[in-house]
């Protein structure tokens, strides 16, 4: 378990955050103008570490769910089992517990995590999405975080980078030789998406009357498949560009306009 202190700007609310979009799932409590977090390895067992690390925190603090102002929970992009699993579980507790629900883009909290840890204010995150593919985006934090390019999906060389800001993410270590294009910009491969940067990102949706209520929770998805075909693995191996429709298709950077969307679609929270 860890613990941190979150910045004194954040208002005084509890906030309960998931986080699965990876093979790291991480559950983070803020209350008091404290965050302490609880992790677990490996996305086969998301759905049952996680409930149990949300009783642990609960439990520590004193606190019943109901006594939080909100749940959040990292929407994705990501593992499509672990981005559903958070979602799920977003909703499920709160129906259970009448709360309302922040979703948080992984992406978005990946850019906090780098600059809790010192990366600065303009940080471009880069996520493995395997099958040669990248979900990334690029923001900058001027008081409050300004996406500079929507969440994506392509393959590592076709992302850009505008200015130079700090890469961090595991698609850099996923693809090391494939980020030619970035070879000068400072490089972070370590940040993940954690549940302490949900939650702290959470508390400003709480601020800005920004939360949904649990049935209009939904998940971010930038792909249609979860694996290759037998041909464009063949391929693949061989070095040969598949012919596939799919594989064409999938060596376009998929653009996001679909975040905004995703969350406003879903309408306000009554």
């Amino acid at each position: 378990m860890t613990s941190m202190s979150a910045p004194s700007t954040l208002p005084a609310v509890t906030i309960l955050a998931i986080e699965t979009s990876t093979e790291l799932a991480s559950v983070a409590l803020l209350h008091h103008g404290q965050l302490v977090s609880r992790s677990a390895s490996g996305a086969q067992t998301h759905s049952m570490s996680v409930p149990a690390m949300v009783q642990g925190l609960l439990a520590d603090a004193g606190l019943k769910l109901a006594q939080c102002d909100a749940l959040a929970y990292g929407m994705g992009p990501g593992s499509f089992t672990g981005v559903r699993t958070a979602c799920g579980l977003a909703q499920g507790l709160g129906f259970g517990a009448g709360l309302q629900v922040a979703p948080v883009v992984t992406l978005m909290a990946m850019a906090e995590t780098a600059r809790q840890a010192g990366a600065g204010d303009d940080v471009l995150a880069v996520l493995d999405a395997r099958m040669g593919e990248v979900y990334w985006a690029q923001y900058r934090f001027d008081g409050r975080w300004q996406c500079v390019s929507e969440p994506a999906l392509s393959p590592a060389s076709a992302v850009v980078a505008s200015g130079k800001p700090v890469v961090c993410g595991n698609g850099l270590s996923a693809y090391p030789d494939s980020f030619t294009q970035l070879v000068e910009l400072q490089r972070l491969p370590v940040i993940m998406p954690q549940a302490e940067a949900v939650a702290l990102l959470a508390a400003d949706m709480v601020r800005e009357n920004l939360l949904v209520a649990p049935r209009d929770a939904q998940p971010l998805y930038l792909r249609n498949k979860v694996a290759l075909t037998t041909a464009e693995r063949m391929a693949a191996a061989t070095g040969h560009a598949s012919t596939s429709k799919d594989n064409s298709a999938a060596s376009k950077v998929t653009s996001s306009a679909a975040v905004n969307a995703s969350i406003h679609a879903a309408g306000a929270a009554p």
